[in-house]
């Protein structure tokens, strides 16, 4: 499952935390049964136009990873939930749109491992000549 949130209108104290992104990104992944297999990496970037700037975070979990990144001047946040394990979306919504006390959210929820589901959606590739 992938699951990736846009959130929008969050409360700006908390997109501008290094502590609340790493604190959240540490306890989190075992909060919906994930194994986190290392500690998050957090990061603040400060871009050449003062509305670029946030924080961006992410945590490698056995099933995939969890990543985080806010733009405070915008009141905005990007989610994603990537596993390869089945987790209650909804549940993780609702949690991330309470914690950053979102105002709007537009969600977006992909199935992974297509090669096993009854929907199979068949991509072509082709190698590219060298």
């Amino acid at each position: 499952m992938h699951l990736i949130i846009d959130g929008f209108g969050a409360n700006r104290e908390m997109l501008e935390s290094e502590e609340l992104i790493h604190q959240l990104l540490d306890h989190y992944p075992s909060q919906i049964g994930m194994t986190k297999v290392a500690p998050p990496c957090v990061f603040r970037y400060t871009g050449s136009k003062p509305e670029d700037w946030g924080i961006s975070g992410f945590v490698l979990i056995a099933e995939s990873h969890i990543s985080i990144h806010t733009f405070p001047e915008r009141g905005l946040v990007n989610i994603d939930v990537f596993s390869c394990k089945d987790f209650d979306s909804e549940q993780v919504t609702c949690d991330f749109e309470a914690r950053f006390e979102l105002a709007e959210l537009k969600i977006y929820l992909l199935n992974r491992g297509l090669e096993h589901s009854p929907d199979l959606i068949r991509v072509e590739s082709k190698a590219i000549p060298r």
